[in-house]
C-alpha cells in the first residue's frame, strides 16, 4: 500500500491510535480478571448478582488485604454469563491474583482496533434495484423477528436507516433498553442503545465529562456498521452525489441494538461489558467490527466474549483486521467466531483528467467530481503557486499554508501525494480558491482509494502524473477539466482488498482464518451528522451517508446475511449458520476467473477462507458441519488447555481425557487445514443433513503435490438432522519438496447442493 493510501486507511478507518499509545506513568493500570463461566442454572436474581459482585470484592480483597480497597479498585463486575471483573491494580497485585486457583487469566485492559447501495445487488439479493420473487429477502421476510447488535461507536438514532414506520411491536424476548442521555431515543426498529466507558476512563486515569455519557455516535463508524447489517430502505442515498441509490442493510426488517464501547479506542473491559449486555438483552446476531493482536484464547477479549455469546445461541461475526497483506495478520481467530475478510464490488468511481490536448488520464475520486464537460480551467503545478517564504517541498505536496490564494484562484492545481492524507490536500486547494485538483502518486504500485474530496479531483498514477507535468511545462496555456461518475459492472469483482488481513491463523494454524470474505470496499451506508466525511479540522460538511472501507465494513454485511438465515432457520445453531455461509461460498469472480488479490494475482484460502459469501445458496446448503459448546471445549483440550482451566471456563467439572483429546485436525470445522504435514494423516468430519433425504458423492480437488483420499465416497441421508461421518487421508507425494501452503478442496454434491470445504496443506520442514 502506498504511503498516501496507507495514511487514508489509517485515518479514516481508525487503524491508528498512536496518541493513546504513550507510556502510562502511573503505577496502577487497569486489568481484566477472568474467572470462566458462571454456574447460574437459571436467570439469576438481583440477589444472585449482588452475591457475585461481593465474591469479586472478597477475591480481590484477599490479595489486597482489604475488601474496601477491592471495592474501590473494581469498576466492572461481570455477573451474568462470564465470571470476572475489571479493576485498577498495580502490576504486583495483578501478578498475585493471577496465582489464585479460581482465576483463569489476568490480562491488561488493552485497546482494540476498529477494523459501507450496490453491495446487496452484487450479492444477488436484488437485480438493478428490483427484488425478484425468489430473493432471499422475501423468503426471510427481510429478517423480521431477528435482533442484530453491534459493538462499536454507538448510533445516530435520527438516521432514516432506523425509521420504524410500519414495524410491529418489539419482540417479547427483548430485555434491553435505551440510555437516553444526549437526546437518544429508541423505537420499534432501534430497540436498544447503551454505552460502556468505565474501561476507557480507567485507562486514561480520570472520569470522562458528561458529554461522553451517551450512546450517540459522534464518529460515524458505529452508525455505518449498524445500518449495513440491519438498516431500512432509504431512497435517494448518496455521498455528495456519488453512489446514488437506495441504501439498505442486509436484514432491513430486523431489530437493531447498539452497544457503544469505543471512545475512540475500544478497551477490553468495555468490550466485555458490551458482550455481557448483548447476551442478556437477547440479540440473535452480534456484529463486532474490532479486534486486537490475537492472544491465547483465555486472554483474548473477543474470544472470551464470543464464546459465552455462542454458548447462549448467538452467532458472533467479527472483522479479520486491516493489516494486510502481511501474512498471518488475521485477528479474531477463535473457531467459534465467523471471521470476515474484505473484498471489492463491481462498482468504481472514475474521475478522469482531460487536458487541453484532449488526452484523458484515468483517476479516482468520490465527490460531485464533474466539472462542466468541455469547459477548461487553467492548470498549474503547485510549486509554481507556492506562498511566500514556503519551501517548494511543502508546496509540491499541497500542505497547509503552502499555496498562495491569489495565484491559485480559479485554477486546477497539480499536487503530489505523500504520507499526508489526500483529503487534506484537496481542502488546502479549496481554501486557497482552487476549482479542482489533479493528485499524482509518487510510487509506481501504490493503492489509490477514492475519497470525498473538497474540490473535483482526479487521483492519477505516477506515470500519468509525469505525462501531465510534461504537458504543463510544454504548453503555453495549459488547461484541463475533471470528469467523474459512478460506474457499476465495469470491473471484475470480487478482488481481495489490499488491507484485508490474511492467514495463516497465528494462534491455531489448524483453523483456517479468515472464514469468508464479503463486500468491504467503498460501501455507502448511514453516517453521523456530528462529523464530516473526514475526521480532520476544517471539514464542516454534513452528510447523511458516507462511503467507507475495511473489514469492519464487510463484517456487518455477513451479519445481515446471518440475520436472514436466522429468520429462515430459527432452530439452526450458530455453527450451522456459519457452516452454511462457508460451504456455499464462491471462489470465482463475475469475470468467471478465480478471485484475485489487489495485485490481480490469484488469491487463495489464506486470503478469503472458504470464498466470497453467496447468500442465496446459503439458504439451502443441504448439509452442515455442526458444533456444540462441548465440541469447542474438547477443541481447547486438544490444543493443550488442562482440566482445571476448562472446568472454570465451562463453569462445571470437565475432565480432559484421552477419548476427547483427539487431534485438533479432527475438529468438525467447515474448512480443512493441516499446517505441518509429516507422512500420512487421517482426519474425520461429520456432516448433518438440514435438507431433504438425498445421496451425496464427494468430488476431490487435491492440492498440488498432495494425495487426498476420502472414505466413504458417498453418503446417504434418509432423514433431516441425520449425521454421517467421513474420513480423509492426506499424504505428500514422493518427491514433493514445496515448503509453502498448497490448496485444494472437497465438495459433497447431490446434484442440487454443493457443500464445499477448502483444503489447506503445508508440508513439514524436512
Amino acid at each position: 500500500m502506498g504511503t498516501a493510501a496507507a495514511s487514508y486507511y489509517v485515518f479514516l478507518f481508525l487503524t491508528l491510535f498512536a496518541t493513546l499509545q504513550s507510556p502510562i506513568l502511573a503505577a496502577k493500570k487497569s486489568y481484566v480478571v477472568y474467572l470462566g463461566r458462571h454456574s447460574h442454572v437459571s436467570e439469576p436474581s438481583s440477589l444472585d448478582l449482588d452475591r457475585v459482585t461481593d465474591s469479586h470484592h472478597e477475591l480481590l480483597g484477599s490479595c489486597m488485604q482489604s475488601k474496601e480497597k477491592a471495592k474501590e479498585a473494581i469498576f466492572y463486575s461481570y455477573t451474568r454469563y462470564f465470571n470476572g471483573f475489571a479493576a485498577i491494580l498495580e502490576d504486583e497485585e495483578a501478578a498475585e491474583i493471577s496465582k489464585h486457583p479460581k482465576v483463569l487469566s489476568v490480562f491488561r485492559n488493552q485497546i482494540s482496533k476498529l477494523h459501507t447501495t450496490n453491495s446487496w445487488d452484487f450479492l444477488g439479493l436484488e437485480r438493478d434495484g428490483e427484488i425478484s420473487a425468489d430473493s432471499m429477502w422475501l423468503k426471510a421476510k427481510f429478517g423480521e423477528g431477528v435482533i442484530i447488535g453491534t459493538l462499536d461507536f454507538g448510533v445516530w438514532p435520527e438516521s432514516e436507516s432506523f425509521n420504524d414506520e410500519g414495524m410491529g411491536p418489539v419482540p417479547s424476548k427483548w430485555k434491553g433498553y435505551c440510555d437516553t442521555n444526549d437526546g437518544v431515543k429508541c423505537n420499534r426498529k432501534l430497540i436498544g442503545a447503551r454505552y460502556f466507558s468505565k474501561g476507557y476512563e480507567a485507562e486514561v486515569g480520570h472520569p470522562l465529562n458528561s458529554s461522553y455519557h451517551t450512546a450517540r455516535d459522534y464518529n460515524g463508524h458505529g452508525t455505518h456498521t449498524l445500518s449495513t447489517a440491519g438498516g431500512r430502505f432509504v431512497s435517494g442515498a448518496n455521498l455528495l452525489g456519488s453512489a446514488y441509490g437506495t441504501a439498505k442493510g442486509g436484514s432491513p426488517n430486523s431489530r437493531v441494538a447498539s452497544y457503544k464501547v469505543c471512545w475512540p479506542d475500544c478497551l477490553d473491559a468495555d468490550v466485555l461489558a458490551g458482550y455481557e449486555a448483548a447476551i442478556h438483552d437477547g440479540v440473535d446476531i452480534l456484529s463486532v467490527s474490532l479486534g486486537f493482536v490475537p492472544n491465547e484464547y483465555f486472554k483474548d477479549r473477543t474470544a472470551i466474549g464470543a464464546f459465552h455469546a455462542v454458548e447462549n445461541g448467538i452467532l458472533v461475526v467479527a472483522a479479520a483486521g486491516n493489516e494486510g497483506p502481511a501474512p498471518g495478520a488475521v485477528v479474531n481467530v477463535a473457531p467459534w467466531i465467523l471471521t470476515v475478510g474484505a473484498s471489492t464490488i463491481s462498482r468504481e468511481f472514475p474521475s478522469n483528467a482531460i487536458l487541453g490536448n484532449h488526452k484523458r488520464y484515468k483517476g479516482l475520486s468520490i465527490n460531485t467530481n464533474t466539472q462542466p464537460a468541455g469547459k477548461f480551467y487553467p492548470l498549474i503545478n503547485s510549486v509554481d503557486v507556492k506562498a511566500a517564504n514556503v519551501s517548494s517541498h511543502l508546496a509540491k505536496h499541497c500542505l497547509v499554508g503552502s499555496l498562495d490564494p491569489v495565484k491559485v484562484k480559479g485554477k486546477i492545481v497539480y499536487c503530489t501525494r505523500d504520507e499526508v492524507f489526500d483529503g487534506e490536500k484537496s481542502l488546502v486547494v479549496a481554501q486557497s480558491g482552487g476549482v479542482g485538483m489533479i493528485l499524482a502518486d509518487q510510487f509506481m504500485f501504490s493503492v489509490v482509494d477514492p475519497i470525498a474530496h473538497f474540490v473535483p479531483t482526479s487521483v492519477v498514477s505516477a506515470v500519468d502524473g509525469l505525462s501531465i507535468l510534461s504537458y504543463i511545462y510544454s504548453t503555453k496555456t495549459p488547461v484541463a477539466y475533471i470528469s467523474g461518475a459512478t460506474e457499476v459492472g465495469t470491473v471484475a469483482a470480487p478482488t481481495m482488498a489490499n488491507f484485508s488481513s490474511p492467514g495463516p491463523n497465528p494462534i491455531t494454524p489448524e483453523i483456517l482464518k479468515p472464514d469468508i470474505t464479503a463486500p468491504g470496499v467503498n460501501i455507502l451506508a448511514a453516517y453521523t451528522e456530528a462529523s464530516g466525511p473526514f475526521h480532520i479540522a476544517g471539514d464542516q460538511r454534513q452528510v447523511l451517508f458516507n462511503i467507507m472501507s475495511g473489514t469492519s465494513i464487510s463484517c456487518p454485511h455477513v451479519s445481515g446475511i446471518a440475520g436472514l438465515l436466522k429468520a429462515i432457520h430459527p432452530d439452526w445453531s450458530p455453527a450451522a449458520i456459519k457452516s452454511a455461509i462457508m460451504t456455499t461460498a464462491t471462489t470465482i469472480s463475475n469475470a468467471r476467473e478465480p478471485i484475485a488479490n489487489a495485485s490481480l494475482i490469484e488469491a487463495n484460502p489464506l486470503n478469503y477462507g472458504a470464498g466470497h459469501i453467496w447468500p442465496s445458496r446459503a439458504m439451502e446448503p443441504g448439509l452442515v458441519y455442526d458444533l456444540t459448546t462441548r465440541d469447542y471445549v474438547d477443541f481447547l483440550c486438544s490444543i493443550g488447555y488442562n482440566s482445571t482451566q476448562l472446568s472454570l471456563f465451562l463453569g462445571e467439572p470437565y475432565i480432559c481425557q484421552s477419548q476427547n483429546n483427539s487431534s485438533v485436525v479432527d475438529f468438525n470445522y467447515p474448512s480443512i487445514t493441516v499446517p505441518n504435514l509429516s507422512g500420512k494423516i487421517t482426519l474425520s468430519r461429520t456432516l448433518k443433513n438440514v435438507g431433504t433425504p438425498s445421496s451425496y458423492r464427494v468430488h476431490i480437488k487435491a492440492p498440488r503435490g498432495i494425495s487426498v483420499k476420502v472414505e466413504p465416497r458417498s453418503l446417504r441421508f434418509d432423514k433431516k438432522h441425520e449425521e454421517k461421518m467421513f474420513e480423509m487421508t492426506v499424504e505428500a507425494k514422493k518427491g514433493f519438496k514445496n515448503d509453502d501452503y498448497v490448496f485444494g478442496g472437497i465438495t459433497w454434491s447431490d446434484g442440487k447442493h454443493h457443500v464445499r470445504s477448502p483444503i489447506v496443506i503445508k508440508k513439514a520442514a524436512s
